[in-house]
């Protein structure tokens, strides 16, 4: 691939950063119609943007209103490349129940590895945001998951994860299913401490996890 199609997925990251809507469609819509990979845009255009935000989030320099521009941005982009990403011919890897957390409604980082993860051959339910641990625990029990998601990007909303895994342990049902979490605030130490199986940073790094926990890693 020539040196210009990386450029312009450096532009698509700095359109997300910027919470530019337009630019961001545009600059995907040119790398498609350049024939760079749905999959190569979105891991090295569209996540480098959200991860750059995620930690000007963190240092306080950017707010939750920059935030949700930038995830509407990419959100455009995603509408762009979700058909050809799901297209891909990837083996069954399993099923996967994903929500974010109760108390919290950001559902951005959450999508990013919806689209990883159907990208990787998992059948996905995504619950959506502000899920308690009952609905989480409902639908464990009435499907046949693999592994599941708890996403949560407010540190004040950490404690519903801990609260989910233990709800899930109090129903019989924690040896049912891996458990990952990820988000903003989360850590693997926390995950660790709070009996999760996996921690994952963002969408690749959740594939990756996902694939292993159920023995089907590299």
């Amino acid at each position: 691939m020539s040196g210009g199609g990386m450029f312009k997925l450096e532009e698509l990251s700095q359109a997300v950063i910027r919470g530019d809507n337009d630019a961001a469609f545009n600059l995907a819509e040119n790398a498609l119609a350049e024939n760079v990979p749905a999959r190569q845009i979105l891991e090295k255009g569209l996540i480098p943007g959200l991860r750059r935000v995620g930690d000007l989030f963190e240092s306080g320099e950017y707010f939750l209103p920059e935030l949700i521009v930038a995830g509407d941005a990419v959100s455009q982009a995603l509408d762009l490349l979700e058909p050809i990403l799901a297209q891909a011919e990837t083996p069954f890897m399993g099923n996967f129940l994903i929500g974010t957390v109760k108390g919290d409604i950001h559902d951005l980082g959450k999508n990013i590895v919806v689209m990883m993860l159907k990208g990787n051959g998992w059948k996905v339910t995504d619950l959506g945001v502000d899920i308690t641990p009952e609905e989480f625990c409902e639908t464990v029990k009435k499907g046949d998951y693999q592994v599941i998601g708890l996403s949560c990007l407010l540190t004040m909303t950490m404690g519903h994860v801990e609260k989910t895994i233990s709800r899930l342990t109090e129903s019989g049902l924690r040896d049912k299913i891996k458990v990952m979490v990820g988000g903003a605030p989360t850590t693997p130490a926390w995950a660790e401490k709070i009996g999760a199986d996996a921690h994952a940073k963002d969408g690749p790094a959740a594939a990756k996890k996902a694939a292993a926990l159920i023995g089907k890693g590299e």
